[in-house]
């Protein structure tokens, strides 16, 4: 068997995240150091699509340093055989304990690379089997080759993206990326009634740009601003007129969100609250009850409030960094995948 040029592990590891860019789906499971470990691994013992080899998380969790460092031929392939036997093992101490299987299996490699088409499953072998059943994409593992550099490597990369990740996955890179380089003098929202504003640019005023314009469409009747700020400057723009007909008494305090949105279509409208969230404060149960507050003044009933988070994406660094503090019976939405909405089910609901 003709094995593939093998790469050192920190090539391997340093190259994923340009292979999966921030916006990939899973791209926590794609980039961390275990599932540098399992390609690594993967290439190690030719475990290659159009070749006979397959690899197993018992490959991954029992391989070593001291093994990493025997790269003839022989010893690749010998490894790829005898690791498999009941007391198979390599020399040394193993990268991982033997309870990471499901970790390997499950969110590296099922949930993570094969989603991608970045590896592949052998049919007929049960998810639980700790038999053999996983290859890497041959384009994919071409793109460890050791002698690809610099611009050569980026074409590659590019070419494999365009080519294999789903038109879902590369929509959702093309966002992220467009946030997270929002620059220029200034930021333009449409309201849904055609007017325009100017916010500062960044990635709050990004993030608030499609709550206006991409979530309220989608998710109410008929949405209308009642209120819009941004960072640094509290009250830009907001409709006196619509917020006392409907009552609503807007103070610039801490309290506020950076958007209130109204939707007309009910024939008791409904109050969305919303926080735009580029690095921290969303709406967690003191903001919750403070805008509650705020509401029933202005004589809205519980079942007429709604409080939404938005973000730029759920893999990246804000979200998960707050995901623990948002209030039950709110939701989080995200620009990125712009369909869906998360809700925070608090009480009994029905399935």
């Amino acid at each position: 068997m003709s094995l593939p040029a093998l790469p050192p592990f920190n090539v391997v590891h340093e190259r994923l995240p340009m292979i999966f860019p921030a916006g990939t789906p899973e791209r926590n499971y794609l980039t961390r150091e275990l599932s540098a470990c399992t390609i690594f691994v993967g290439l190690y013992i030719g475990a290659i699509e159009g070749t006979e080899t397959w690899l197993a998380p018992k490959h991954v969790y029992r391989f070593s340093d001291i093994q990493e460092g025997m790269t003839t031929p022989a010893e690749r392939t010998a490894y790829s055989v005898q690791v498999m036997k009941p007391s198979g093992r390599a020399p040394g101490e193993q990268w991982y304990a033997d309870n990471s299987r499901e970790s390997i299996r499950d969110e590296t490699l099922r949930e993570g690379l094969v989603v991608l088409g970045a590896a592949l499953e052998k049919p007929g072998v049960p998810t639980t089997s700790g038999k053999p059943r996983y290859m890497l994409q041959a384009a994919f593992a071409a793109l460890f080759d050791p002698g690809l550099t610099d611009s050569a490597l980026a074409e590659a990369i590019s070419a494999w993206q365009a080519k294999y990740l789903t038109p879902g996955a590369l929509a959702r890179i093309a966002i992220v990326r467009r946030g997270a380089a929002a620059g220029g003098d200034h930021v333009l929202v449409t309201f849904p009634s055609g007017e325009t504003r100017k916010l500062k640019p960044g990635p709050s005023s990004k993030i608030s740009k499609a709550v206006i314009e991409v979530f309220a469409p989608r998710f109410l009747g008929k949405a209308a601003v009642v209120f819009l700020s941004e960072s640094g400057n509290k009250v830009v723009a907001r409709d006196d007129e619509l917020a006392k007909v409907i009552g609503l008494n807007i103070k610039a305090d801490k309290n506020l969100p950076d958007i209130i949105l109204v939707d007309l279509a009910p024939e008791h409208p409904l109050l969305v609250f919303v926080e735009a969230v580029a690095t921290d404060g969303p709406i967690n149960e003191r903001r919750k009850d403070a805008l509650a507050d705020l509401a029933r003044e202005a004589g809205f009933p519980v079942e007429h409030i709604a409080y939404v988070t938005a973000y730029l994406d759920r893999s990246g660094s804000p979200f998960k960094k707050t995901v623990g503090a948002l209030a039950w019976g709110s939701y989080a939405w995200f620009e990125s995948e712009p369909t869906g909405l998360i809700q925070l089910a608090s009480g009994r609901s029905s399935l």
